[in-house]
Parts: structure tokens; sequence; C-alpha cells
């Protein structure tokens, strides 16, 4: 009987180092894909067997895929540059749409690997007005979603979609919503806003709301997907929708940390935003506040994942256990008093 490897890529990051831990505690064997010199190696489980390179360069992907003849593979496609600048990138492109494919064309070199999961993005699906849930759809156009991050994430998506019909991959896409949650050791863009509202740092918040996911039910998800995930088959992982003054609310009932004193309304906060931006232009400092991270608070962020709920078996914590797990961890670690 063969043995089964799962080949994670990204494995370094918040959610690829969580899909890893859960792989090893139901006894499987992982192998991780990770770029050379990467110092967030660390935080990738002692057990994973780790693989260097890099996804934009073919050949380095040939040892990691290769196995013994007795091993087939499963390939979880989780590694992308991540960026909250809305602008053209040539990296992003490169990472996200470039990768995806020598990734692709790998899965179809070798036989074995049976299966890839393709770690897409919300943001690759069409927003629709207020009101109506987002729900998945069958076609990915670039044109139509906002930001440079979520149109490479539409292309690589309807690059796997396409492998799948006219080149007979087995795959399947998940697109998870935001991530939240304890062990986000690079300290991402949300966790950031979590320690300030923690600290005291942010004394004026926005209206607005997020669609935010648990680290590990996303991760939980990512995996079910590899186990019942139909091929060609997207698969929205999100949670339900939580404002800004919600978040901060919780964190003040379990923390009694105090909350932000004001909320702006959006279209104030998105004239300050330009105000910010043109200052950031000339001073070539980065930006407080974006026109971008504006739009995605007022956006539609209401997304249907009862498809995932149904098929995958996935679910998702409160935001209250969420918050809570996540100030001991940050507490642990030093980063909140």
């Amino acid at each position: 009987m063969s043995r089964t490897l799962y080949l994670v890529t990204g494995a370094a990051g918040f959610l690829g180092s969580h899909i890893c831990r859960q792989l090893l505690d139901r006894g499987e064997s992982v192998r991780a894909f990770v770029l050379k010199g990467d110092p967030a190696v660390k935080y990738i489980p002692e057990k994973v067997e780790i693989v260097t390179g890099d996804l934009c360069d073919i050949n380095s992907l040939e040892n990691f895929f290769k196995v013994p003849d007795d091993t087939q593979t499963i390939i979880l496609h989780v590694a992308s540059m991540v960026t909250v600048n809305p602008d053209y990138n040539q990296k992003l492109m490169d990472i996200n749409v470039g990768g995806t494919k020598n990734i692709i064309e790998k899965c179809l070199e070798h036989p074995e690997c049976k299966k890839m999961v393709y770690v897409s993005s919300s943001g690759a699906i069409p927003e629709l007005p207020k009101g109506q849930k987002i729900r998945e759809v069958k076609q990915f156009d670039s044109e139509k979603v906002v930001g440079w991050y979520s149109k490479t994430k539409a292309m690589a998506t309807q690059t796997v979609l396409d492998a799948v019909k006219k080149e007979g991959l087995n795959a399947c896409v998940v697109h998870p919503s935001g991530i939240l949650g304890p062990q986000d050791y690079a300290i991402g863009e949300t966790t950031g806003t979590i320690i300030k509202i923690i600290n005291g740092e942010m004394p004026v918040g926005m209206r607005g709301s997020f669609n935010l996911c648990d680290v590990r039910d996303l991760a939980a998800g990512c995996i079910a997907a590899a186990d019942k995930g139909r091929t060609g088959e997207c698969y929205i992982l999100g949670n339900e929708e939580v404002t800004l003054k919600e978040m901060c609310e919780l964190l003040d009932k379990d923390l009694h940390c105090g909350t932000c004193k004001l909320y702006l309304p959006l279209g104030l906060a998105k004239l300050l935003a330009k105000q910010m931006e043109k200052k950031a232009e000339k001073t070539g400092k980065k930006a407080l506040m974006t026109t971008f991270s504006v739009y995605n608070l007022e956006r539609n962020n209401t997304f249907d994942y009862s498809k995932a709920k149904k098929e995958l078996g996935y679910h998702t914590r409160s935001y209250a256990e969420t918050l809570h797990d996540e100030a001991v961890w940050l507490k642990e670690e030093g980063k909140i008093g």
C-alpha cells in the first residue's frame, strides 16, 4: 500500500504553519516548500521535512515533488504574496500567477500527485451590492475585482480551473476571507491592529466591517478540501461579518483594555486617507491609512459559506473565542501588556 505525503507551499506563513501542525496532529507525513534563507522557517513544526526553493523557479520545485515509488502526494498550494497596496506589482504577478502555473505544471508532470488544493482568496470573487450574499462563481475575471492582489488571485484561480478542464488536473479551490488568531509570528495587518487596540494606541477607529476567520478553522477547511473537495469546485471559507466596533467591544469585555473613543464615518476616513497618501508620497513614509483600506471596510463583506459547511464539514468558532486565544498568545509573546 502506498503512503501519502502532503506537500505544503507557504508552510512558514501564518496559515501554512497551522496546516502543517494539524496534518501532523492526525498522523500525516508533511513536506514543506520554503524560500531559501526565510527566517520564518523556525515556526514550521520540527517533524516537517523542509525543501528550499523558489516558486518562480520551476526547476527548484523538482526536489519538492520528487518522492519514492511507493508514495503518493497531495499538494496544498498556500504560498502567495499578500499586499494591502492595490497598485500593480510585477513580483505579485510572478509569485501569485507564475508560481501557481509552475505548481500546476509539476502536478501534471508527476502522476503520483493525486490532488491539488489551491488557496485563493475571497477577494478573487466579484463583489455584489450590499445586502446580497457573495457566493462561489464558476468563472474568474481580474477586471471585475479591486486591487492587484485580488486580480492576481483571480487570474491564478482561473488558471487552476482551466487546468482541471483542459489537462485533467484533480484540483479544487478554497477562498478564505480575512485571517485572525494566535501564532501570527509575522504580525500581519489584522494582528497589528489588534495589538494597537489592546495597548490603547488606537483611540480613533473607523466604521465599516470585516469578514475574518480563525486561522485554525481555515487550516481545518483547507485539509477538509484535500479530503473531500470535489474536482473543479470552489469553496468559500468565510465567517459572519463583524464591525471594528464589535471587535473592540469584545476585546474590552475580555481584557478591560478600553476601546476606541470614536469611530470615523467612512466618507471622512476616505478624505483623510487621500491626504495621508499624498503626504506619504512626499515623505516616502508609509501612510497610516489608505483609500484601499477604507474600501475594504466599506465593501460588501457578507459571504455565503454554506457550501463549505455542507460538503467539507467546515465550521467557525466565535469571534470572542478567537480574540481571547489571540490575546493570550500575544501576552505570552510580550506583544501586549
